[in-house]
């Protein structure tokens, strides 16, 4: 009960410790006035108070300045016993623009939002010195939700294309200028399909085809190897440049229209808005042991209402046994093993970055909504 008075004490008045509240309560009460004491009854009640300290952590700083290479996720997991709780305390001042956007420099500080605790932001400011000539001041980079270098080629690159494509009738590749039998940037490659002089393309290599649990296709990932612009045309096949090249350009490889994404600032960590539920689907790249900042891809996608943002919860796979009595084969219950945040989703399959991981993750694990919380909704 003290612990819950102090932290109470805090947020109505600003005072750290139960002690000075009740040594100032007659002050107290006529500042923060029935209705708040009201509220404060409230929160004494079994639950309530556990509700609010389960919601902010006990070391929670009151104020914190953001730094180069932070993510959303670290700053929220500053601040909350869940990162992806963000939404339910960020409190956008409508006098900062692009309140959603936090910048290096910028302080995040624990505020009073009518009783309850909220984070807020207060905009830095840049350092310049004054000099007789001009300076150009570079343009603060806004943080990233997710660590960019990790997630970058998914959302700029990579592809998963539905079932329904029918990958033999896209455009690709038919053979080299000079004959090679692969080609990289600055060379030029003879392709066939309809494409349009002067735009630019991307040349991609099927990857793995997903597939649920009764043999469907989900879809099939594309692997990009470069870009290129379709300099002209001559009969029924045209020249395209290559202008860029991360693997060897291969005869019959895809030539597919360019698909870029990326962040935007208003991309925050939340709980889905409904049950989900599916799978880890594979680890891009054949990692076989799946651990923090892997990129997984998962069988739900837009379909199951699964957008960027979306957090999911991991569910390790129990282990089978054997019954020591009736020697009947048996599988323990799963357990929730990490967190995975939703980046990138398609019609029936996302990509997904794991965040938290107390075990060791594998292909097939399940994954869920979040457990829904006892907690009081501060939306």
């Amino acid at each position: 009960m003290t612990r819950t008075w102090g932290r109470l004490g805090h947020i109505l008045t600003g005072r750290g410790t139960a002690t000075g509240l009740r040594r100032d309560g007659d002050r107290a009460r006529r500042r923060i006035g029935v209705g708040s004491l009201l509220l404060a009854i409230g929160l004494l009640t079994p639950g309530f108070g556990q509700a609010q300290g389960d919601l902010m952590r006990d070391d929670a700083p009151q104020r914190y300045t953001v730094v180069r290479g932070d993510t959303l996720w670290d700053i929220s997991g500053r601040f909350l016993t869940h990162p992806w709780q963000w939404p339910r305390v960020w409190r956008v001042n409508p006098q900062i623009d692009n309140p959603h956007l936090i910048y290096p420099g910028d302080v995040i500080l624990i505020r009073d939002c009518d009783g309850r605790p909220c984070l807020g932001l207060q905009r830095g400011q840049n350092v310049v010195k004054l000099s007789p000539e001009m300076r150009r001041i570079p343009r603060r980079a806004a943080i990233p939700p997710l660590p960019l270098e990790v997630v970058e080629p998914f959302l700029t690159r990579h592809r998963i294309v539905e079932a329904s494509v029918n990958l033999s009738e896209q455009p690709y590749v038919v053979a080299s200028g000079d004959k090679r039998l692969i080609s990289g940037a600055g060379d030029s490659v003879f392709v066939r399909g309809a494409l349009t002089p002067g735009r630019r393309y991307g040349l991609y290599r099927p990857g793995e085809v997903y597939r649920d649990a009764e043999g469907a296709i989900l879809g099939q990932e594309l692997l990009s190897i470069g870009e290129g612009r379709l300099a002209g045309r001559e009969g029924d096949l045209g020249t395209l440049e290559l202008l860029a090249s991360r693997q060897e350009v291969r005869d019959g490889d895809l030539v597919m229209p360019l698909k870029r994404l990326e962040l935007v600032g208003e991309f925050q960590p939340r709980p889905p808005e409904q049950a989900v539920e599916g799978r880890i689907l594979s680890v891009p790249g054949g990692v076989r042991f799946i651990g923090r900042l892997h990129v997984v891809a998962l069988d739900v996608g837009t379909r199951q209402g699964v957008a960027p943002g979306h957090v999911l919860a991991v569910e390790q796979q129990g282990e089978p046994v054997r019954d020591p009595r009736t020697e009947e084969p048996v599988r323990l219950p799963g357990v929730d093993a990490g967190l995975v945040m939703v980046f990138r989703s398609y019609d029936r399959v996302s990509y997904g970055l794991v965040m938290q991981a107390t075990r060791t993750l594998a292909v097939g694990d399940r994954v869920h909504t979040p457990e829904p919380e006892t907690l009081y909704s501060l939306r």
